[in-house]
């Protein structure tokens, strides 16, 4: 795993708080552990401040650690740890995800990641000019069958093309990135096959069963 390191000075805030709504969010989650197991919730909690600020600042891991009582030297190892907490400022429309593991490389996620280095940054993990996109390559995201699929916050668009990715990129960019529906891009549903059903094609078929 590569060192993950949080962002310079210059661009962390001075100070971090849960809005009220997340305030409240954070209680329930600290009140699913068990008592003296309240450390715990630091995943979740940290994860809640990157919904909220859209990455994971030095104010926001100092902020939860006082909440749960442990050293910020704790929280800094679970907020570098793992990968899906963003430690730098990303995009503030979309930060999108793009799979390349085998079956998204074998579909063409290659050429959606040129999408993205035209139309957002030739690097992963620096946002365009405006500030309002970022993007990055990262491991399987599950929808292996429906190849190649990004994910940006929590939805997945599957079945791209780098035509409808580029569209998909000028959308949101433009603050329109709620009217995307998520899912496959090539009008099946979920996840049957593009052709068509192959099998319980019938009602009678279905109840013979």
């Amino acid at each position: 795993m590569s060192v993950r390191r949080l962002a310079e000075a210059s661009v962390q805030p001075a100070s971090f708080a849960f809005s009220r709504a997340n305030a409240a969010a954070a209680k329930q989650w600290i009140k699913k552990y068990p008592k003296g197991r309240e450390q715990s919730a630091i995943i979740p909690l940290l994860m809640l401040a990157q919904e909220q600020e859209g990455w994971v600042t030095k104010a926001a891991i100092e902020a939860i650690s006082d909440m749960l009582g442990m050293p910020y030297i704790r929280g800094l190892e679970v907020a570098t740890f793992y990968t899906q907490y963003q430690l730098n400022p990303v995009g503030t429309r979309a930060h999108i995800q793009v799979c390349g593991t085998t079956p998204c490389m074998l579909r063409g996620s290659e050429a959606l990641m040129d999408v993205c280095r035209s139309k957002i940054h030739h690097d992963q993990f620096h946002t365009n000019d405006k500030g309002t996109l970022s993007w990055e390559e990262v491991e399987c995201l599950g929808a292996c069958v429906n190849a190649p699929m990004v994910m940006i916050f929590k939805d997945t668009f599957e079945d791209l093309t780098p035509e409808r990715l580029a569209e998909i990129i000028d959308l949101y960019d433009a603050g329109k990135g709620a009217s995307v529906t998520p899912g496959p891009q090539n009008g099946r549903i979920t996840s049957e096959p593009i052709t068509g059903l192959t099998t319980l094609k019938s009602e009678k078929a279905i109840l013979k069963t």
